[in-house]
């Protein structure tokens, strides 16, 4: 092991991520296990926010960013409600080193990927906000349409978490698409009604049962069943979506690569549904209530995968420069 210097202490001080870059390269199996720890981390957050909701651990701690107004973690007195949700804000902790790990993984790949450190940063602010945005939530107590916010920023989490994934299986050339334009706007209507999904989801939630707490929660005003139906008519219409996908890549002969990943898509909205259904005539069961979030997460990121699966980046043998300063810490080892 090199011997550390005053200087290197310094540079590791002035920028840590450069001073790691500068001594270790990982390989590439390495960063794409980073991708996905942050990826699997994004999709746990939901889960564990799920149970908070559920168990009606949303007030568990009454405040925000102490658990109360005289601790910092969860007491004693405060129970099963207290611990749950004092829980799920430290997991958001070890979200935060899952993605610090992939954006340092990132930032000491060689030759240097500015795109994938960036989509790592990216990730990380949005934690950042999330996490403030989730302090809003209690502070407003459990406002439906402050958790709904909530909800919508964990789903841009996992949709950059799922795009560094796929980068990292990938090269920095400049894409080339696999099937026509025409197929192409298929998937980006398909995207777009899934989006609508996820949308109208968060509003069942929102006037649902489940307000998160035992105590009075407000709800929001619309008529729960019928946005529940809106929301299955969406449900149908995505999944008409993806058949006709599947259909349409067979017949202009697509890579297997596409083609694949549509399949998957479908039987994942196909288990979605039967979940979503079983839940609705059984009373809103709340761990099955639970797997159709947990499974909300899972589509979410099986359509983005069907849309990355449409073009491949090659490998691009000239690398990008590293930052001056990461040169400035090589020079001093």
């Amino acid at each position: 092991m090199p011997k550390l210097t005053r200087a290197d202490a310094v540079a590791a001080v002035r920028n840590p991520l450069a001073f790691i870059a500068a001594r270790w390269t990982p390989t590439p199996r390495t960063v794409r296990r980073a991708a996905l720890a942050a990826l699997v981390m994004s999709v746990l957050i939901v889960v564990t926010g799920g149970a908070v909701r559920l168990t009606g651990s949303g007030l568990g701690c009454p405040t925000w960013p102490k658990c109360t107004d005289d601790s910092l973690t969860a007491t004693r007195e405060m129970g099963l409600h207290g611990a749950i949700e004092f829980g799920n804000r430290m997991l958001t902790y070890v979200l935060c080193a899952a993605v610090g790990w992939a954006i340092i993984a990132a930032r000491s790949t060689k030759p240097y990927r500015r795109g994938l450190t960036r989509l790592g940063w990216a990730q990380f602010w949005i934690v950042m906000s999330n996490a403030v945005l989730g302090g809003i939530v209690v502070l407003v107590g459990l406002n439906p349409y402050t958790v709904a916010a909530h909800f919508v920023a964990t789903s841009a989490l996992i949709a950059v978490a799922t795009v560094m994934w796929q980068r990292t299986r990938e090269g920095d050339a400049a894409p080339r698409p696999l099937i026509g334009k025409a197929v192409q706007q298929l998937v980006w209507v398909l995207v777009g009604a899934s989006v609508l999904l996820i949308l109208v989801g968060t509003v069942v939630t929102g006037a649902g049962p489940h307000a998160g707490d035992s105590s009075e929660v407000e709800r929001m005003p619309v008529d729960w069943e019928t946005v529940t139906k809106l929301h299955a008519v969406l449900a149908w219409i995505v999944v008409t979506l993806t058949f006709a996908l599947w259909f349409v890549l067979k017949a202009v002969d697509a890579p297997k690569g596409p083609l694949n990943r549509t399949r998957d898509l479908f039987l994942i909205l196909l288990a979605q549904g039967v979940i979503g259904y079983v839940q609705y005539f059984t009373d809103l069961p709340e761990i099955l209530v639970g797997l159709h979030m947990f499974g909300s997460a899972v589509t979410w990121i099986a359509v983005l995968r069907v849309l990355l699966s449409l073009r491949e980046r090659p490998h691009d043998e000239i690398g990008i420069p590293a930052p001056a300063t990461e040169a400035t810490v090589g020079t001093r080892a």
